[in-house]
């Protein structure tokens, strides 16, 4: 029997081949940096509001695996919900090793800033969303300050921070690619976003699926109550039908129905983007 050309697809190029190639402009292969994976696309909405919120997605991938292109399909619902998306490439294991990725990560971000008109959008409306390794990337700018200040920047330049299946508190290291990935045992602590809450990160909300077994729901509990006690504004959902995969997936227009996180993500995003008044 023959098999359809989606049966044949991976997830993602499937959902992909699934997203309409209409209301929105792509930019694709942008270079925000000077090696050759710091690309980026930027997928602008066809009626772009007034300087519009921008959102950068940085993709999982255990910081080893995964491409921008994987990811149309977050773009075209979000480009649908009136925001300007981009999506970076940056390096990954075992080319570079911790903190290099988060480095890259910083950069784009930094790119989008300075770029942010050229698109519709508002420099100062940025928020960051990533999922599993791009979550814990994403923690990582919302958290610790070197990043950013690299830059002349700071974690509240950012408007919001979403972290998707994101792992924030995730020692001991028994993997060995991670152990190799993150460095010796007394650098370990550098990688955890938990360790650098100070109650000045941006506003965050932080989704998990419970049926993920990748990376445990406590992480973005975890990281949300040290939010907390310091201060800052951190929000969790969770989803009883969601595993690790399937909470992106849920982005993609065809797929809304397995739970409400394209539309938690689109509130969020809408509200801490809002234009100052």
């Amino acid at each position: 029997m023959a098999l359809s050309p989606l049966a044949a697809c991976s997830p993602q190029t499937a959902l992909n081949l699934l997203t309409p190639a209409s209301g929105y402009r792509l930019d694709a292969g942008l270079r925000y940096g000077p090696e050759p994976d710091h690309v980026v696309d930027v997928y602008t909405p066809a009626a772009v509001p007034d300087a519009a919120t921008a959102i950068v997605f940085l993709h999982g991938g255990r910081w080893s695996y995964g491409s921008r292109r994987d990811y149309k399909f977050v773009a075209g619902s979000l480009t649908a919900r009136g925001f300007v998306v981009a999506i970076p490439d940056y390096r990954k294991y075992p080319l570079v090793r911790f903190p290099t990725f988060v480095e890259d990560a910083a950069l784009a971000v930094a790119w989008l800033r300075s770029t942010a008109a050229d698109h519709g959008a508002d420099p100062s409306r940025i928020v960051v969303v990533g999922h599993s390794a791009g979550a814990h990337i994403a923690a990582m700018l919302a958290t610790d300050d070197r990043y950013l200040e690299a830059h002349g920047l700071t974690p509240r330049a950012l408007a919001g921070m979403v972290g998707m299946a994101g792992p924030y508190d995730f020692l001991p290291l028994t993997d060995d690619d991670l152990r190799d990935m993150f460095g010796p045992e007394e650098q370990w602590p550098e990688s955890q976003p938990v360790e650098f809450v100070d109650g000045d990160e941006p506003p965050m909300l932080l989704l998990h699926g419970l049926r993920d077994r990748s990376v445990h729901p406590r992480n973005s509990r975890r990281l949300a109550r040290r939010v907390r006690e310091a201060g800052g504004s951190a929000e969790v959902r969770t989803y009883e039908r969601l595993d690790h995969l399937r909470i992106v997936g849920a982005l993609a227009g065809s797929l809304t129905w397995l739970g409400p996180v394209l539309d938690d993500l689109a509130e969020f995003a809408g509200r801490v983007g809002a234009p100052h008044r």
